[in-house]
């Protein structure tokens, strides 16, 4: 089974609408702040990523919703790599309320390794040790 890696965030009052219900959008946010801090739970930054010249785009979203985050919860985004082959990476979330497990949201995103010109590039050639680290990390040895 892949690793996940878990972040706790607190719903802002920013992030809701009239309701205090969190606004669907906000919640593929808080997927980018998982995936983010997966990858650099595992010393990964997108920062360096970038630097090196290599981008990870989004190029599908879903999102399932099972009940909704109010403000001020307290809220727990787990992230896992769900698939990946040589040029893309599928990450799969789920985000719950602290403070009785309840699920409130699953979903996935797919990304592509491109280089600045959008030219797809295969990781196994341009970041080896973050290919291994990705098969490692879901057990696809």
């Amino acid at each position: 089974m892949a690793e996940f890696f878990e972040v706790e965030l607190r719903v802002r009052y920013q992030e809701t609408d009239q309701m205090g219900v969190v606004y669907h959008a906000n919640y593929l946010n808080w997927f980018e702040v998982g995936r983010t801090e997966w990858l650099r739970e595992y010393g990964v930054s997108y920062r360096g990523l970038e630097e090196q010249g290599w981008l990870l785009p989004v190029t599908e979203a879903q999102c399932k919703y099972h009940a909704p985050a109010k403000y001020d919860d307290l809220v727990r985004v787990k992230t896992w790599v769900e698939a990946f082959n040589k040029v893309r990476i599928i990450f799969g979330y789920e985000v719950a309320r602290v403070s009785n497990g309840e699920r409130l949201v699953s979903g996935k995103t797919e990304h592509v390794f491109i280089n600045r010109e959008g030219q797809v590039q295969r990781v196994d050639r341009i970041l080896p040790d973050l290919y291994e680290l990705i098969k490692r990390k879901t057990g696809d040895v």
